[in-house]
């Protein structure tokens, strides 16, 4: 599916960051890694937040897009 958010399992130190601004619930640490858990409910709940992201220290965590905020 496209646009889905990827952890690399590497980089991520399972800091519980982005699990906790993940506002939909598809974010939760297993074995110590952050793991995504009904993926497709990135897209439904908030469409694409990009929260998870944003917070994490390690750049664990990649969107496949990029939220631009342009002045009007």
């Amino acid at each position: 599916m496209a646009g889905i958010p990827v952890i690399d399992r590497e980089k991520c130190q399972g800091c519980g960051l982005c699990v906790s601004v993940c506002t939909c619930g598809v974010l939760v640490l297993i074995d110590g890694k952050a793991t995504f858990v009904k993926r497709e409910g990135c897209n439904i709940c908030t469409n694409w937040c990009t929260l998870c992201e944003s917070v994490c220290p390690n750049e664990a965590i990649s969107c496949a897009f990029d939220i631009v905020f342009e002045d009007s």
